[in-house]
Formats: structure tokens, sequence, C-alpha cells
């Protein structure tokens, strides 16, 4: 799998970054409590890809390869925290680029630390993985109060299928079609088992 660098690879496929969760563990079945608060028979634990360094950089290269693809060059990439922090700095790293986060401050994304977005800067919002789309779209509000140029987002994994409306093009190295369901309207073979809450953000 291409480290982002090499311009003459192969894209890599969708079954390919399947096989990344698959081979660290990171692939879970079972009844999940999503971060938007609704409840699936899968779950993505993407840190267990990010506990890899060698893992991250193979994956977060070939999202930087398909960034540069569908969007060209880029000056920055902003994620949220805090699971878009080490996906993000590895595509910067890919992208030769900087890398800064938005963290949430009064219950609001903003950009704290003295992080900047220069005007004229074609940036980028990297993601780990869309589910509803909401997270993304309060990171792309907050970046927009700046005035660099936001070329669109890209993400490891698209859970919604491409059904997730962030308001901007969204580029992902894996479109999956999972299942999830509010927690008052579950099939019967899922209410059977216990649910779990494997993430790390609180539902709303």
């Amino acid at each position: 799998m291409s480290a982002g660098r090499d311009k003459g690879a192969e894209r890599v496929t969708g079954e390919q970054i399947l096989d990344e969760f698959r081979d660290a563990g990171a692939l879970l079945e079972g009844h999940f409590i999503l971060s938007s608060g609704l409840r699936s028979p899968v779950f993505l634990q993407k840190m267990r890809i990010f506990e890899d360094p060698v893992r991250t950089a193979r994956v977060c290269g070939a999202l930087g390869d398909a960034i540069r693809e569908a969007f060209g060059e880029v000056d920055l990439v902003v994620s949220p925290a805090i699971g878009g922090i080490i996906p993000g700095y590895e595509t910067a790293r890919a992208l030769g680029c900087k890398a800064v986060f938005v963290e949430r401050e009064e219950g609001e994304f903003q950009l704290r630390r003295g992080f900047e977005i220069p005007t004229g800067a074609r940036l980028v919002m990297v993601e780990d993985i869309v589910t509803t789309g909401l997270s993304s779209r309060e990171c792309i509000a907050a970046i927009r109060k700046f005035p660099g140029t936001l070329l669109g987002a890209a993400c490891i994994v698209d859970r919604s299928n491409g059904k997730a409306d962030i308001g901007v093009p969204l580029v992902s190295l894996l479109k999956l079609d999972v299942p999830a369901y509010p927690a008052d309207q579950l099939p019967p073979e899922l209410a059977a088992i216990p649910a779990i809450k494997p993430g790390s953000r609180v539902p709303a």
C-alpha cells in the first residue's frame, strides 16, 4: 500500500482498507452504541489502527493520495479532536503540509492553541470515520470562520455509504453500508444482545 509519496503507485481498494481493520482486530461485531447515539451490529475500533504507527502511516498515506487526486495540492489539514488528530497529522505528513485541529470550547468546535488558517490557504478537513456527518459539519462550520479555501473533506471510512451530507465534497478510502438504528427501533436479533459503548464521545 502506498505511503502517500509514490505518485506511480496504484490507488488502494476499499477491500484493502477493510483488510487493514480486520488484521488490526478493529472490525468488531455485536451490539454497539455509536458516538451518534445510534445502535449498530458493527463497530470500527479505529484506535486499533492508530496504535500501530506503521499501519497508520500506510492507511493515511493512501488517504493523502486520494486527497491529492481529488483536490490537488493542499497547504493545511484541519481535523476535529480527539479522533481526527492522529489521522489528520499522518495524512498531512503524507501530503507534505501542516496539520491543526479544532476542539470543543463551550460546546462548539474552536481553533485554539495559537493555530491559524492563513488567508488563501488550500485546506482539507480530515476525519477518521463519518457516520452521520455531525462532527464533520461542526468542524467545517468552525473552519468557515477563517479566510482559507476549503477544498473538501476526507475520511478513512464513510459508514454512511455516501449518504451523509456534510456540505462539501467527501473523499473516502472505504464506503460501508452498515445499518444503524435508533435505540427504540432495534431489530429483535440486535435487541437480544447487550449493548456496549466502545467509542470515546458520549452520545448526544
